[in-house]
């Protein structure tokens, strides 16, 4: 956790973009797109119905047709699942830890999927405050770990390891996670 208050207004300030105006360099959108420049900073939690699948290797790890994306400026967004529809017979509690100065601390799991246990595939905000209250001990994935599909996409995973943003088809970046973005 951060120390102080100061510290927590200092992380959020430190962001350059926050949805308020597409940079130049972001791609324009076409019918049906989103751009990741639009959405807001903080994030906002928008409940989507699309049917999401997660599987390890060939087991199902959750699914469900009720959601909340998170969208924060310059990340495609991280799909959150509510908890009855995770397998958490598959779960195993991981020792990490990160923190999001607009979510507070994350803690993850790793997941015994069909090909072995996946460390660290799945976090969740026990504790989410603010507006992020509405995602607190949802759970969301990476899809660089985990096969995931949104309405039968198969979902594309944000570059950089840290970041757990789902791209689809309806998505135009760039998105940050490549070299060079860590600024945005």
């Amino acid at each position: 956790m951060r120390d102080s208050q100061s510290d927590l207004d200092r992380a959020r300030a430190a962001w350059r973009y926050r949805g308020q105006q597409r940079p130049p360099f972001a791609e324009t959108p076409g019918p049906g797109q989103e751009s990741v420049w639009d959405y807001p900073r903080p994030p906002a939690y928008v409940p989507d119905s699309r049917r999401i699948a997660v599987y390890a290797g060939d087991a199902l790890v959750a699914e469900s047709s009720r959601s909340i994306r998170a969208l924060e400026t310059g990340s495609p967004p991280a799909f959150y699942l509510p908890p009855e529809s995770v397998r958490s017979e598959l779960l195993q509690a991981s020792a990490r830890r990160t923190f999001c100065e607009w979510k507070g601390e994350a803690e993850y799991f790793d997941v015994d999927g069909s090909e072995g246990l996946i460390r660290n595939a799945i976090w969740r905000y026990p504790n989410a405050g603010d507006d992020a209250a509405v995602i607190a001990g949802w759970y969301a994935c990476y899809p660089a770990l985990l096969r995931c599909f949104v309405d039968d996409e198969p979902v594309q995973a944000q570059p950089g390891g840290y970041y757990g943003g789902w791209i689809t088809s309806e998505i135009v970046g760039p998105w940050k996670g490549t070299a060079g973005t860590g600024h945005w």
